[in-house]
């Protein structure tokens, strides 16, 4: 689906990175994320850390399928050789992805930041799965390319978490604003650079033909 192998092997390898990365990160490194639960403040319902953690647990699990799952769905390769596989996993990329965002519901309220993080991973919890679902709506119509660019839109979301962090990292660390500031704002910047990196996705690797199709 998108095209050009230098693209597609640079995605695997900074996908497989993250990865590799998170789960270092919150299952070996810290396990009972003190160092992240060190930055909430002021919390307007009381943490239960036990369940806090499994749904962690199973937010970060799911995310990593979402990922792998959206990978081997963008292979050229499988598309045309494993119609069935492609089919299948794009149903546990679907499920992946509604699990996700269904933690980070729960997650939401206790968010850094407050209420202002919260209403920006809601917003998140909304536009990802409905992306998913626009695709899904456009395979069953036999939409075939606005499924290739839904999928797109949909797969930029698996990089919520890496880009969050990212910008956190840069305005704290570079512009020297409070952590939990520059969580807040980097959750509303994930918002905005994500699907304009999608579009542009987009532009670069489907040919215009193909992108102007669906007008003609």
């Amino acid at each position: 689906m998108l095209k050009g192998k230098s693209f597609y092997t640079v995605l695997v390898l900074v996908s497989f990175g993250i990865i590799a990365y998170v789960s270092y990160i919150n299952f070996i490194h810290d396990p009972r994320a003190e160092e992240f639960l060190n930055h909430k403040e002021g919390l307007k319902r009381p943490l239960q850390l036990p369940i806090w953690l499994n749904v962690m647990y199973i937010h970060v699990v799911f995310a990593c399928i979402a990922l792998v799952s959206g990978l081997l769905n963008f292979s050229t390769w499988l598309l045309h050789n494993n119609r069935k596989f492609h089919r299948v996993n794009g149903y546990i990329y679907v499920v992946s992805v509604f699990m996700v965002a269904l933690t980070s519901g729960y997650m939401a309220p206790y968010s850094t930041g407050g209420k202002a993080s919260s209403i920006a991973f809601n917003m998140l919890n909304i536009i990802w799965p409905f992306m998913t679902g626009m695709a899904i709506i456009s395979i069953r119509k036999k939409r075939l390319l606005q499924h290739r660019k839904w999928m797109i839109r949909s797969f930029a979301y698996c990089f919520t978490n890496t880009f969050i962090h990212l910008i956190t990292f840069v305005i704290h660390k570079g512009l020297g604003l409070a952590y939990v500031s520059s969580y807040t704002i980097s959750i509303y910047c994930a918002l905005i650079i994500l699907p304009i990196l999608a579009e542009i996705v987009i532009r670069i690797t489907l040919p215009r033909s193909e992108r102007t199709a669906v007008k003609q």
